[in-house]
């Protein structure tokens, strides 16, 4: 039994207000609940990353206390469902990654000699897959991580970025994060060379003090916090580096923290990166990067809240700017949002692997 159902079209809303001044928490369940039975079919375009969209609903509701809501044990077939497995422990090292799919749309069966011709699983798709697991309670020992971990390292370049998948995607800070994220939730760095991904990641950091998701691109508030998450994941950088007064650091903390307050806007919002509007999501981005960094009273938090709650849907959710429609993404990343600004009734985050701090142990 699939847990999430094929999607169907919502009925339209006339209104974009959010119906109250404070955070809706069960409207916002309501909303997640939705979701959970019926994707919309706006998401059509997007079922290839079912996986990823299932993380958002499940760990949102993980975040508002909401858990019960879900079958765990419906969860939890699905989820591994999803998952590829070698035939033989020689397979490990023939270039493939033995992961998970992002759905059921990027399975194939295998030919009359029974190889998998199709494989397709995504480094994205397996942080989600794990991440959800770890959320519903699976015992992470009773994965096959042996599979994930040594035939991820087949995705390592030898500059130490990482594809997303073995037959080749774009190389850059997003795919180092999963693959930290997927050894730190397995326990196990078998998966990837640390000390390469950490020369990478080094190179991103900027003349301004943020981090471009490649060497000499532009500085993003998204791969900023792909950059230090992973290097804290990793044990590169300590936590709390500005609160306990460390003396040194291998990336340039003065820069960064000079960059990230620059991102705040006149709003409230943050942005993520120079001349952007603020949007929803960075509030996560850049406010995770600041709880690691132990700077997070930086920002204006009450102000911070006032744009956000311009961004709540009165039927639940979170829009990407204020007088949008809600969408899984912005709605996640609302709810993190809140969770670090310790709204009650919201359980704490472990910001690095971007699950509930619950879930995380």
């Amino acid at each position: 039994m699939e847990f999430m159902k094929d999607p169907v079209e919502p009925e339209p809303s006339l209104s974009f207000s959010s119906s109250s001044e404070n955070f809706d928490r069960d409207r916002h369940v309501r909303f997640l609940q939705m979701m959970y039975q019926l994707l919309p079919s706006v998401y059509q375009s997007e079922e290839i990353n079912r996986l990823t969209l299932a993380y958002f609903i499940i760990s949102g509701l993980d975040i508002l206390g909401a858990l019960d809501r879900v079958d765990k044990d419906a969860v939890v077939g699905w989820v591994l469902s999803l998952q590829v497995h070698p035939g033989n422990k020689a397979d490990l090292n023939n270039g493939q990654f033995y992961g998970f799919h992002g759905s059921r749309t990027s399975q194939f069966p295998p030919d009359h000699n029974g190889v998998l011709i199709h494989n397709n699983s995504h480094l994205a798709s397996t942080y989600s897959a794990l991440a959800i697991l770890k959320i519903v309670g699976y015992k992470m020992c009773n994965i096959d991580s042996e599979s994930i971990l040594k035939s991820m390292r087949n995705l390592q370049q030898p500059d130490g970025s990482f594809m997303p998948i073995h037959t080749g995607a774009e190389m850059d800070l997003r795919f180092i994060y999963c693959a930290a994220a997927i050894c730190s939730m397995l326990e196990n760095w078998i998966g990837m060379d640390k000390e390469k991904a950490k020369e990478y990641i080094l190179r991103c950091q900027s003349y301004d003090g943020g981090f471009g998701l490649t060497p000499g691109s532009e500085s993003h508030g998204g791969a900023t916090y792909c950059a230090v998450a992973s290097l804290r994941l990793m044990g590169f950088i300590e936590d709390d580096i500005l609160s306990i007064g460390a003396p040194s650091s291998i990336i340039d903390v003065p820069l960064l923290l000079d960059w990230i307050m620059q991102r705040q806007g006149k709003d409230g919002g943050i942005q993520g990166r120079p001349n952007k509007a603020s949007d929803t999501c960075y509030a996560f981005w850049i406010g995770a990067v600041l709880r690691i960094l132990g700077g997070y009273n930086f920002l204006d938090k009450k102000a911070l809240c006032v744009f956000l709650l311009t961004c709540q849907y009165e039927y639940g959710g979170f829009s990407k700017f204020p007088g949008q429609f809600p969408d899984l993404y912005h709605s996640y990343y609302g709810f993190t949002a809140f969770s670090l600004l310790e709204e009650r009734g919201l359980h704490p985050l472990c910001v690095e692997l971007g699950i509930t701090d619950l879930a995380a142990t």
